[in-house]
């Protein structure tokens, strides 16, 4: 779970969406620098509470989630890359796990409200582990769950004004049964490192 210059030139890319009608650009309160350097050397508090809606209209707050660890990874549906693969490799982390996997629970957050409705996230979550949770909500609940993660993130408009993007970091982020932080890996992380990083976690947490 540690970086690498190759996982940090990863983090420090922008990733792009697809085009829609230009949008307030809503961003984190602190610097992509700030928040990558906390998240990296540990330097802040990481996790805590949040309550948004996942794909099937339920309202989930972190505490539904006592139990089981969770891999949480905030980005957006309309990313053409490295969301997707992060997503797919955490999906296959917990194939891997077998069983113990079920101990599991994969987790996505949108930093993109508008587009990603509770709606849109259940079609774009089928294509991942059918275990996998996705949650949305207004601006303020994103921002509040980014918050406390630690999260990168900045709507971007297009110069041609003809849609947005959205920048933001991209760690996969653990938590323990307790719902305690435990760690992150970064982007572009193999599913067999993650499950590697995750198994020793669910012995010591039985």
């Amino acid at each position: 779970m540690k970086t690498s210059s190759c996982a940090l030139a990863l983090m420090l890319l922008s990733v792009s969406g697809l085009f829609a009608p230009p949008v307030a650009q809503p961003s984190s309160e602190r610097s992509a620098a700030e928040l990558m350097d906390a998240v990296m050397w540990n330097r802040e508090p990481i996790g805590g509470a949040f309550a948004l809606t996942d794909q099937n209209g339920t309202r989930r707050t972190d505490t539904d989630f006592r139990g089981k660890l969770m891999l949480v990874y905030f980005g957006f549906t309309f990313c053409p890359d490295i969301c997707p693969t992060d997503l797919l490799q955490m999906t296959l982390a917990v194939e891997q796990l077998g069983q113990a996997g079920e101990m599991v629970q994969p987790i996505f957050i949108t930093l993109d409200p508008e587009r990603d409705t509770p709606n849109h996230l259940k079609e774009y979550m089928s294509l991942f582990h059918p275990r996998f949770i996705g949650l949305s909500g207004d601006a303020l609940a994103i921002a509040t769950a980014a918050r406390a993660f630690r999260v990168y993130f900045k709507k971007i408009e297009r110069d041609d004004k003809s849609g947005y993007t959205v920048d933001h970091s991209a760690f996969i982020y653990l938590i323990d049964r307790n719902g305690a932080y435990l760690g992150f890996f970064p982007p572009g992380t193999s599913a067999e490192r993650l499950a590697e990083g995750i198994r020793p976690r669910l012995a010591a947490n039985r």
